[in-house]
């Protein structure tokens, strides 16, 4: 699920922008949606800190948005699909065959121009944090840290079908393969780190910091990887393309959000520091 296509934060937020500046009719939709009263916003149903069990920044997130336009927030959690195109369509703009969605906007989806040119039926905008990955490590068993040298003959944990595993199990053609060790989630792997059984987990920021919350006992550091942006990737809002006075009325509440400091806040109350685009 973690997306790492991004090809610069200043190219993300120019393509980010162009939608909301067409002047175009908005889409009947958005009445009917504040003649219910209801807002209902995709999350993803097992990504700890943004959501997991009905909790997270983007659970918080989503109520603030909804209280921002004067609706109640139904949430519609969702397990991830195979690649985010399958997550725009069920979610955004057409459901899911099994009958779920979709939503009136999904959170946590990727503002990045490749990802906007491959999926036309809905609009990509709002960013509100960027996203990068770092290596967590135990100060104990890994004493320093220099380069990924010594992590030679370590335990290191990655999350499932991440960009962390993938990078981690190809890194110097496979040198750290046999120690890298597989886990559901990023959170399991970080708190089996913190409970001695590896020396460092490959994971995002904001999944390291909502575990360890700054503890000096478990440093953090950047890693260059080839296959890995280093300015990280945006992350943004996703709604149906022709939903523009919706996301007129989003990007503005997003914006409030984030100029009287609600959006920091949602971010501190989980160990986050939120990182704006």
């Amino acid at each position: 699920m973690t997306f790492t296509r991004s090809r610069g934060v200043r190219a993300i937020l120019a393509a980010a922008c162009l939608s909301l500046s067409a002047i175009l009719p908005a889409h009947a939709d958005w009445q009917k949606i504040e003649h219910s009263g209801i807002l209902k916003v995709a999350v993803y149903e097992t990504f700890a800190p943004y959501s997991n069990k009905g909790a997270g920044i983007d659970v918080d997130l989503a109520q603030a948005l909804a209280g921002k336009l004067g609706l109640r927030l139904s949430l519609l959690p969702f397990p991830a699909g195979e690649e985010l195109g399958d997550d725009l369509r069920n979610m955004v703009w057409k459901g899911h065959y099994l009958g779920y969605g979709p939503a009136d906007l999904m959170l946590h989806v990727p503002v990045a121009p490749d990802l906007m040119a491959k999926n036309g039926q809905v609009q990509i905008f709002a960013p509100y944090h960027v996203e990068t990955v770092r290596l967590v490590r135990s100060a104990r068993s890994v004493p320093s840290f220099e380069s990924l040298d010594a992590l030679t003959g370590k335990q290191i944990g990655v999350e499932k079908v991440s960009i962390a595993a993938m990078v981690m199990l190809g890194e110097r053609d496979g040198k750290f393969r046999d120690k890298v060790r597989i886990f559901p989630t990023a959170v399991e792997a970080l708190e089996q780190l913190k409970a001695g059984q590896l020396d460092a987990v490959l994971a995002t920021r904001s999944e390291i910091e909502s575990v360890f919350r700054g503890d000096p006992d478990f440093p953090v550091h950047e890693v260059a990887f080839q296959r890995l942006p280093r300015a990280g990737w945006a992350v943004g809002m996703a709604v149906r393309k022709d939903e523009l006075e919706m996301a007129r009325r989003l990007q503005a509440a997003m914006n409030e959000l984030s100029a009287s400091g609600e959006l920091k806040a949602i971010f501190a109350k989980h160990g986050v520091q939120v990182v704006k685009p």
